[in-house]
């Protein structure tokens, strides 16, 4: 087995996998977004990267298990700077995402429902 570009990121195999789902959906929506034409690989690389910079800048270690942490900050700055979506409506969208989560059973899906976006 051939060990992993980024160190901590778990393997099949050869193949490295997505620790959760929620990885896999960030992903996907990356290349989405850009199959679309939302913003190139150049400047989705240089955003991922500046999002990852930023944070060992404030000490993150840099373990391979906050990777998609930063996959999602960056891909959500992206979105907001390309005014797809506005930051606001991102942070809404989340803390509606947070509560549902919340009230859900572990093992059932998470379904949003109008009071979880009521602040």
């Amino acid at each position: 087995m051939k060990p992993s570009a980024l160190p901590g990121q778990p393997m099949s195999g050869d193949e490295p996998v997505f620790r959760e789902p929620w990885e896999a959906h960030a992903f996907a929506m990356a290349v989405t977004l850009h199959q679309r034409g939302l913003f190139t690989w150049t400047e989705w690389a240089a955003a991922l990267s500046a999002q990852i910079t930023k944070a060992q800048a404030m000490g993150d270690a840099d373990l391979g298990d906050t990777y998609y942490r930063h996959w999602l900050a960056a891909l959500e700055r992206l979105v907001a700077e390309k005014g797809a979506s506005s930051a606001q409506e991102l942070e809404h969208y989340r803390d509606a995402w947070d509560r549902a989560a919340d009230r859900t059973p572990h093992g059932q899906p998470i379904e949003l429902q109008p009071r979880d976006f009521a602040a």
